[in-house]
């Protein structure tokens, strides 16, 4: 099963990088507020670029440039893609936190999509 890893991410803003294994790499989005963990509740997504697989490891101080701050994992685990196409992906997570059916919808071109828990 491909692997998901979230990171709260301390930088300029504080906020969380969603990273979600695909074709090898680590599909992005820094979300500005927590992960939503119960149906109802949805998140700004903005999609950044993708990161090496070996990212979904790393905990620490990025010292300087883009990302400059302090890294810490919030959850990780695996998932189930549901469906993806240009717009939409669907995926079953089993993390610690995100537990269940999640969405992530392209609402505003190029980048900024919507991450929301699903009510199955």
């Amino acid at each position: 099963m491909p692997i998901f890893v979230v990171h709260s991410h301390f930088a300029r803003n504080h906020h969380y990088d969603l990273r979600l294994e695909f074709n090898g790499a680590l599909k992005s989005w820094a979300v500005p507020k927590e992960p939503p963990l119960n149906h109802g509740v949805k998140r700004l997504a903005i999609q950044v670029p993708n990161h090496p697989l070996s990212y979904a490891k790393f905990q620490g101080k990025i010292k300087e440039g883009y990302g400059k701050g302090i890294v810490k994992i919030w959850d990780k685990g695996t998932f189930k893609t549901i469906s993806k196409s240009k717009n939409k992906i669907e995926v079953n997570f089993k993390g610690r936190k995100l537990k269940g059916r999640y969405a992530l919808v392209l609402f505003r071109k190029p980048k900024q999509w919507l991450f929301f828990k699903e009510k199955i």
